[in-house]
């Protein structure tokens, strides 16, 4: 197969923009930092959305949707927030024709505007938990763009939710990052990612503990997959977010927020990919089974296949198109990373076979066709675990225990760190971000997460990051 991309051992980096042009995901927008989203690419995200929605929505949280502007005045009221915002904030001035009386803010987050509602609609302790969600696109002003990573305009959901006491709160936000956000990228995504705390430095704008899902790209970088944050009763106060208790005391509501983006494309190319393109996991893939004509005469016999693997659930696509040579059709097909392909030719057709091709590790079987849909059905969910084992594989190859910040930041040149957080802390933190390295999260040593980073005995993953 001639060579497309460039290798991904030569230029990440130069893959990753390779792939994601080669295989028509993407492109840049008109305006720098902005990405235009092409068919390919936003059908991974369609799926994406739908498998978390219906875990967002199994936890309890409802669909909503709040406005794209936001009065600059909403921000002052929680001072860390704007103040963490600030740089990224994309700020309108002039409306029909005038300058504005009041600046507003494209939304870089949701937190001020849902909070102004929140104070509306809840006023006794039977209103709470006050559990919404939404899907929206978000502005924050990026300096050095990269598609699906951080781009000015991307695609999001956010949740945010208000509770009566902070043990619910903290309940809540921890549903979310394990039964929605770590539920959906192990076992759809079929990326390994290490769930744990951040530090005070690494916390969002404004919250008193934020948690996080951490993944291992290819080239031993971290990518931050999702966060779910407890925002104590600082919103509350700052929106008057209060409620009437039981005993009919009027108490501030205890809030919750949490997002998941378009980054997680980023980082199923960068986690998966592979030098001949994009694979993408079989329970997400939006073809699951792509279906090609060799030759002409073969169409009914290739159109029957599909409709037998679609009645057996399979999502299917079927490629007649004979007017264009078969190699260059799939080479497209290595390059989108459909999880199989089956080849139906006259001459295999002959034998009473097709060739079932394998993305995750470019098999060719021939294979009979009466047998056909339970080989890709097999196919399917052996490659699903394939995807997801490799992954975690690389993850544990290069994550290093060590015990000193210096040998941390030595190990962040090809991986990951475990390092003692009591050997790391405040001055330490500081010293590896000097050198570009940073604490991904706090984990206890069996893995959990921790209630707090004072917790005795835990563990510091360090690493350069997306």
């Amino acid at each position: 197969m001639a060579r497309v991309l460039t290798p991904r051992a030569e230029d990440f980096p130069r893959w990753y923009q390779d792939l994601i042009a080669k295989a028509e995901l993407a492109d840049n927008g008109p305006v720098r930092g902005t990405m235009v989203i092409r068919p390919a690419g936003y059908a991974i995200w369609e799926r994406i959305q739908s498998e978390m929605d219906d875990r967002i929505k199994a936890a309890g949280a409802q669909n909503a949707y709040f406005p794209l502007f936001i009065p600059e005045a909403y921000l002052h009221r929680e001072a860390q927030h704007v103040e963490g915002f600030s740089p990224e904030l994309a700020v309108v001035t002039h409306g029909g024709g005038k300058q504005l009386a009041e600046p507003i803010v494209v939304r870089p987050t949701s937190e001020t505007v849902i909070g102004e509602f929140m104070a509306k609609w809840i006023s006794s302790y039977r209103d709470l938990p006050l559990l919404l969600n939404q899907w929206a696109n978000v502005v924050r002003w990026e300096l050095r763009p990269r598609i699906f990573l951080r781009t000015s305009e991307f695609l999001w959901q956010e949740g945010h939710t208000a509770h009566a006491d902070e043990a619910d709160a903290r309940a809540y936000a921890r549903k979310i990052l394990h039964e929605a956000y770590e539920d959906h990228m192990v076992s759809v995504l079929a990326i390994p990612v290490v769930v744990g705390l951040k530090t005070a430095r690494e916390r969002f704008a404004g919250a008193t503990y934020t948690y996080t899902l951490e993944a291992m790209m290819g080239d031993g970088k971290a990518l931050q997959m999702g966060t779910s944050h407890e925002l104590g009763q600082n919103f509350a106060r700052a929106f008057d977010i209060t409620y009437t208790s039981a005993a009919g005391a009027v108490e501030h509501a205890w809030t919750t927020s949490w997002g998941s983006s378009t980054r997680m494309l980023g980082g199923l190319i960068m986690c998966h990919g592979d030098d001949n393109g994009l694979r993408v996991p079989p329970r997400l893939a939006p073809v699951q089974a792509y279906v090609m004509v060799v030759k002409e005469g073969v169409g009914d016999e290739a159109a029957a296949l599909c409709e037998r693997l679609r009645e057996a659930g399979v999502r299917v696509a079927l490629d007649d198109r004979t007017d264009t040579p078969f190699g260059r059709r799939a080479v497209d097909a290595e390059l989108k990373g459909y999880p199989v392909r089956v080849e139906v030719g006259p001459r295999d057709l002959a034998a009473g076979n097709v060739v079932l091709v394998r993305r995750t590790d470019g098999s060719k079987t021939p294979t009979p066709v009466g047998e056909v849909v339970s080989a890709v059905l097999a196919a399917l969910s052996a490659d699903q675990k394939a995807l997801y084992d490799e992954a975690l594989k690389l993850r544990l190859e290069r994550t290093v225990e060590v015990s000193t910040v210096e040998d941390a930041i030595a190990a962040s040149a090809t991986g990951w760190a475990k390092v003692p957080w009591s050997a790391v802390g405040i001055e330490g933190e500081a010293k590896a971000n000097a050198e570009g390295v940073t604490v991904r999260c706090l984990t206890r040593a069996d893995g959990s997460v921790p209630d707090s980073e004072d917790e005795p005995e835990l563990v510091a993953y360090l690493g350069r990051a997306y």
